[in-house]
């Protein structure tokens, strides 16, 4: 008997989240070096994906609620698919073809995914994946690409069968699912409770939000302050996206060498990342001839939210914090260290709790007022910024050795470029995705990671910066701790309002 299972509420949201122009697929590269045996690739990887039930369930909609439904003419040879690039051709060829396929819809008459093995790629393969993120965030996805592989080449392809086809509790009321998301993030049921509600009074009458943040406290403020701040300074980076993508990516910096300059440098590694992006865009703005004093790029950088226990559970457990990169300072340490403050000054913040909130009560509303409220959010920001750690260990995908993974975050509204950083087997990674009617040149943009990297590096040959703690993590930047709502101080909405 088929089997269904009712759509969690915020992965409803982010269903509904794709727009012509933004559509809200994750896309992911895996190369693989040479030599690739092509037939056992496409049994692997057809074998192991579909240990996720998931994989098989397309998505149905009945009287306006949504489930996951077994697909009743799976193929998985709609889903696996061979192609080659011209003869001759390498990176600049392969990202072409990812960035044509980023803006691509998938079918939603079949499950919302897809693998493209490109074959003779560099004397290897690569295969381009390309997954809804209805189906999961990038924690829940890295873990399902990881499944993939082995630690050894000649591990045996088949494995103990097994299915996990639960996501995070499909088929809950709405009163569950605010219970879950305050469970998940350790705040309590008001958490999600009363950002719904504040966001629906928000859409309704948005001349409340006023008062929300001159009165206000707790989640309704915060919620106010996210979709009413200013947006952040209009550069040629910022404006309407019209759908045809640019996909680039850079050689790998070790991930040693970063940490030894964080620990240096008294800062965390997610807090050089971030620095380092901020001065890739300043020089890329100064290139095209643009005045960068004062800019300030806002991010929206997804934060964990999982917690310790879930496991392979699909779906989308994260909330959301606004990161402003202080692309205006002239100089790199001046540019880290804002940075760090501004994170610690984060660390405190409501944000990743208030937006899972919102996410799940937003899957319950109509589509109209959710479109309402993300595009006050969204014409704030310039960029989407994820951090997810890998493995730290060699990996293989049907006895070939995996040399690079990179993923090209999704955008949503009019927010033009995304930018991933994946840590794997002691490299960071970096990949970057642009609308062409805004950054038609992404490379010109990742190119020059790399080298703000090495600034930092230099500051710290120049002389001793003694020997501050700093995280060893790549991971994305650490949730703040819950605290209760009595804890909130009368002067947080003011606080919020002001800071850099």
């Amino acid at each position: 008997m088929a089997r269904s299972e009712r759509m969690d509420s915020v992965d409803v949201t982010w269903l509904r989240m794709d727009r012509p122009a933004n559509l809200m697929i994750i896309v992911g590269v895996l190369i693989l070096a040479g030599p690739a045996d092509v037939k056992r690739l496409e049994a692997t990887l057809a074998d192991r994906t579909l240990a996720y039930g998931r994989f098989r369930k397309r998505i149905e909609t009945r009287t306006d609620s949504y489930y996951w439904c077994d697909d009743p003419h799976f193929d998985i040879a709609h889903h696996i698919k061979r192609t080659r690039l011209p003869a001759g051709v390498g990176k600049a060829e392969l990202q072409r073809f990812v960035a044509e396929l980023a803006g691509r819809p998938l079918d939603r008459m079949h499950p919302l995914w897809e693998y493209h093995i490109v074959e003779d790629y560099e004397g290897g393969a690569a295969v381009v994946v390309r997954i809804h993120h209805a189906m999961g965030d990038g924690i829940a996805l890295v873990k399902v690409l990881l499944s993939l592989t082995d630690d050894r080449p000649d591990a045996p392809m088949k494995r103990p069968k097994r299915d996990v086809h639960k996501g995070t509790g499909g088929g809950l009321a709405l009163a569950d699912a605010f219970g879950l998301a305050g469970r998940l993030v350790g705040g309590g049921l008001w958490v999600s409770d009363e950002a719904l509600k504040a966001a629906l009074d928000i859409a309704a009458h948005p001349i409340r939000a006023a008062d929300y943040l001159r009165h206000g406290s707790g989640v309704a403020a915060e919620l106010a302050y996210l979709l009413f701040m200013p947006t952040d300074t209009p550069t040629r980076l910022k404006g309407v996206p019209l759908g045809d993508k640019r996909v680039a990516w850079a050689d790998p910096i070790p991930l040693p060498e970063v940490k030894a300059v964080s620990r240096a440098l008294g800062c965390s590694v997610n807090d050089m990342l971030l620095a380092a992006i901020a001065g890739a865009i300043k020089g890329y703005l100064e290139e095209k001839g643009d005045n960068t004093d004062g800019v300030e790029v806002r991010a929206l950088v997804p934060i964990n939210l999982r917690p310790p226990e879930s496991g392979e559970e699909l779906g989308n457990r994260f909330g959301i914090i606004a990161v402003e990169l202080p692309v205006g300072f002239e100089s790199p340490i001046q540019r880290l260290y804002e940075v760090r403050r501004r994170m610690e000054a984060l660390k405190t913040s409501y944000e990743p709790k208030v937006t899972l909130g919102l996410f799940a009560g937003l899957g319950y509303a109509p589509q109209i007022v959710q479109d309402k409220l993300f595009d006050l959010l969204l014409s704030r920001a310039t960029a989407v910024m994820t951090n997810v750690p890998g493995p730290q260990q060699p990996l293989y995908l049907a006895g070939s050795e995996l040399k690079q993974m990179i993923f090209s975050v999704p955008q949503s509204g009019n927010i033009g470029m995304g930018v991933s950083i994946l840590s794997f087997n002691g490299e960071v990674h970096f990949g970057l995705i642009t609308d062409a009617a805004l950054v038609p040149d992404p490379e010109a943009i990742i190119a020059r990671f790399a080298p703000e990297f090495e600034r930092l590096l230099y500051f710290v040959l120049l002389g001793p910066w003694g020997d501050a703690p700093a995280s060893d993590s790549a991971a994305e930047p650490v949730a703040p701790s819950p605290r209760k709502r009595t804890n909130r101080k009368p002067g947080a909405a003011k606080r919020l309002r002001t800071r850099a």
